[in-house]
């Protein structure tokens, strides 16, 4: 069967002279216009496809990937405002429909926002929403402390930066644990630190205990590679020329070195560190 918003492994059912139909299940034939179709086609070939309703909501059937699809978060932006709501550029011909109920705020032409893509199950049409919270925590969290996760920067706060983990939670990251620029919209690897009783989950960029200072470790190794193995960087070192530097804290520099010296692998020196 074809599911509407996803990519669908189809098979050809016959060629027309303004494209092929692909076998659509209960949804019937499916058009795929003779532009998206690839030389060589014929009746039998499975092809991968996205389904979606062109502008007189027949299914079609495109070689082109969206920019997000059904399930997905994704920063788009608004091509037009019209009065049935805002279209997004998702990179297909027809826009996608934000209604005027589904935006947390109303949308503006030319801005971008962040939006969760899904199906409508009255009309079957794709359609997104800037309202996240309804389409995060719905699932019980079920983490373990140190587990590695997929991260959408989200928004920031008066805390930190808001997170969705694994298109599923929210989670935040502390302000005074962050040492990189973040944007809403960005993707990126965290890490979970903990896990509230209410549920609610601190995230980290980079892993707590050990396996964090052995990366910063190797960081700052690389660092000294690239500087003829010499860094005029010490424990006593400002934090702010630590944090510019390697984009961590004065602590866990102090650790990371603490951890390549016992390692014989630098030597301290009164007005740097030298590798080994």
């Amino acid at each position: 069967m074809a599911a509407i918003g996803l990519i669908n492994e189809l098979e050809v059912v016959k060629e027309v002279d303004f494209g092929i139909y692909l076998d659509g299940g209960p949804h019937g034939e499916i058009l795929m216009p003779k532009r998206y179709v690839p030389e060589g086609t014929k009746p039998g070939d499975q092809l991968s496809v996205f389904i979606y309703l062109d502008s007189e909501d027949r299914l079609v059937a495109t070689s082109e990937t969206p920019k997000a699809m059904v399930g997905d978060f994704a920063l788009l932006k608004v091509i037009s405002v019209t009065p049935v709501g805002a279209f997004l550029d998702w990179g297909l011909p027809k826009d996608l429909l934000v209604p005027f109920r589904e935006q947390h705020q109303r949308m503006e032409a030319g801005h971008s926002y962040l939006v969760y893509v899904y199906l409508d199950d009255e009309s079957q049409r794709i359609v997104a929403t800037s309202k996240l919270d309804k389409c995060v925590d719905n699932v019980p969290v079920d983490y373990e402390i140190g587990e590695e996760v997929d991260l959408l920067i989200a928004g920031q706060t008066d805390l930190g930066f808001k997170a969705i983990i694994d298109n599923s939670h929210w989670g935040m990251l502390y302000k005074n644990e962050v040492f990189q620029p973040l944007k809403v919209g960005q993707k990126l690897k965290g890490f979970i630190k903990n896990i509230r009783e209410d549920e609610k989950v601190d995230l980290a960029l980079q892993k707590e205990g050990y396996e964090k200072i052995d990366s910063i470790s190797q960081d700052i190794l690389n660092k000294l590679a690239a500087h003829d193995g010499f860094l005029p960087l010490t424990d006593k070192s400002s934090p702010e020329l630590i944090q510019e530097t390697f984009k961590i804290s004065k602590k866990n520099f102090k650790k990371a070195i603490g951890s390549l010296y016992k390692h014989r692998l630098i030597k301290l020196e009164e007005n740097g560190i030298r590798m080994l």
